[in-house]
């Protein structure tokens, strides 16, 4: 029988799971879903994601691909994985593709959206899906930051440690503030690869802007100084979406 390569397009809430990369203890978005391939196929598989998720990280449209031996048709792989799976992991599409089709390595950009509730009175409902902050964020300070980082710079600045040797150059092709309902809103950042924990480094200096401790100068200065030590905290994992990844 000839390998296939099987693509996978998924969503899941990343609340429970310690993120995507598999681990030996503790319990994984990789690992499970790795855990029911080999029970349906026989074969322990390799799942190649477009991007490592980060603990109580979530995702509307993960990619990843693996290679099989099994005769088993994509649709029949989609709906046995479904019905084997936790219902906080869903495969919505799955698909051949070429061996050489690789998730990440293919990938020309993907896109993030980070959402933020900015009112006194939490919603116990969604805490696991944003980022409550209750005193008053100007907006249109933080937003007055976007054009600083849009196109190809040294994202230094907001590189989480862990990244290792890797090149701090991205292309960010958009990034723009949404406005939901009251009081909530969410920062949509589009760009060729990301760093470790750049999405939520930029999301927190953001809020350091929006709350007054910084200003829009002292934002570029920060981007410009390549020290991730002068930017703000970074954000918490629960508000971070993986929204799209573009072939």
């Amino acid at each position: 029988m000839d390998n296939k390569n099987i693509k996978l397009i998924l969503a899941y809430d990343g609340t429970k799971y310690h993120g995507w990369q598999r681990q030996k203890k503790d319990t994984t978005i990789q690992g499970i879903i790795e855990d029911m391939i080999q029970k349906m196929t026989g074969e322990q598989v390799k799942l190649i994601s477009s991007g490592r998720t980060d603990a109580g990280v979530h995702a509307v449209n993960q990619v990843c691909n693996f290679i099989t031996g099994s005769n088993l048709d994509p649709e029949t792989i989609k709906k046995g994985l479904n019905s084997l799976l936790p219902d906080d992991i869903l495969i919505k599409k799955a698909a051949c593709m070429p061996l050489e089709f690789h998730s990440r390595h293919c990938a020309k950009s993907k896109t993030y959206n980070y959402r933020i509730l900015n009112s006194k009175a939490p919603d116990i409902f969604r805490r696991n899906y944003l980022w409550h902050i209750r005193v008053p964020l100007k907006k249109n300070k933080m937003a007055k930051c976007l054009p600083i980082i849009l196109g190809r710079h040294d994202f230094t600045s907001f590189k989480s440690s862990g990244s290792g040797n890797t090149d701090p150059v991205r292309s960010v092709i958009r990034a723009e503030f949404h406005n939901l309902e009251d009081g909530l809103f969410s920062f949509h950042i589009e760009a060729n690869g990301f760093l470790r924990h750049m999405v939520r480094n930029i999301v927190g200096t953001l809020v350091e802007v929006g709350l007054g401790k910084m200003d829009v100068n002292r934002f570029k200065e920060v981007f410009d100084s390549k020290n991730r030590c002068l930017a703000g905290k970074m954000a918490p994992p629960q508000g971070l979406f993986l929204l799209n990844v573009q072939y």
